[in-house]
């Protein structure tokens, strides 16, 4: 068994496909099916079951897939390790991102500064929803990433705060309120955004006891602000997650009681974690991102 084999088996899991495999690793096709076929028999195991072009994992591969991640992230770990010993002059940091306020706030003021401090580390950047996230962190998919605290799943460091809040439409019955709870908000039509701090929202709802009168599920934010500046229903979303331009089409109101929120970065065990992974954390904790 080989790392180069746990390495083609994790990502044929993970996209599905010995072609796909083969295109992100820049090998034939051939050299993925043989690798895999040579891991199989060495397991004495199916990993994956054929159906044309694509391919599933069996119930014993989805359970070796998680072990296969742990063993690459802690070679991964000691080849940093190394190469921390030498200035840390290359490595992998793989970023987990969610919605505007790590994709668009935090994140890039992060990179401009940790790319200029460590230029050999190679920097991937998957972007989901907030519980896309928190998955690919138990999956070892990736370093790091971008969560709403608390999460005690994991080892976590607090960046920001900010609260949440009610939109409206311009010209809304309650526009003229100067703040809103939750329970004013089931009277209308509810806008949830699927990326972002959705967990959160759904949770506010069920801990006062409330049901939404839900009738857009909007994977972006931006979807969501339009649904809400037509005029066609309201939404609770962070604060911090508003563009900088105010659009004079919808307003916002603070929730009472008020709700704030915290991001932070998680890993899965910051004591296994790279220093490239290190590294992010104390630069963006060193930083004023406020």
């Amino acid at each position: 068994m080989t790392l180069t084999q746990l390495e083609i088996f994790s990502l044929v899991a993970e996209l599905q496909g010995f072609t796909a495999a083969a295109n992100r690793l820049g090998i034939s096709q051939s050299a993925v099916s043989h690798a895999l076929k040579s891991l199989e028999l060495e397991l004495g195991v199916e990993l994956l079951r054929r159906h044309q072009s694509q391919v599933e994992l069996s119930d014993i591969g989805q359970q070796l897939l998680l072990r296969a991640r742990a063993m690459l992230g802690l070679a991964n770990t000691l080849r940093q390790e190394a190469a921390d010993a030498r200035g840390m002059k290359r490595g992998t940091l793989r970023i987990g991102s969610f919605g505007p306020t790590s994709s668009i706030k935090l994140l890039p003021l992060i990179l401009q500064q940790y790319r200029a401090a460590h230029p050999g580390i190679e920097v991937h950047i998957d972007e989901g929803p907030d519980r896309q996230v928190l998955q690919w962190l138990e999956e070892r998919r990736i370093d790091i990433g971008f969560v709403v605290l608390p999460e005690e799943r994991f080892d976590t460091v607090p960046l920001i705060e900010d609260q949440m809040v009610a939109l409206l439409p311009a010209g809304h019955p309650l526009a003229n309120h100067d703040s809103l709870s939750l329970k004013n908000l089931c009277d209308f039509p509810f806008v949830l955004t699927e990326a972002g701090s959705s967990e959160l929202v759904s949770r506010l709802f069920t801990a006062a006891r409330l049901t939404p009168n839900i009738r857009y599920r909007c994977s972006q934010l931006i979807s969501t602000l339009d649904v809400v500046a037509r005029g066609d229903g309201v939404t609770v979303v962070a604060e911090g997650s508003l563009p900088d331009q105010i659009d004079r089409r919808w307003v916002k109101k603070p929730l009472s009681p008020a709700v704030l929120r915290q991001v932070g970065l998680a890993v899965l065990d910051r004591r296994q974690a790279s220093p490239a992974t290190l590294a992010f954390i104390k630069l963006a904790e060193s930083l004023d991102l406020h």
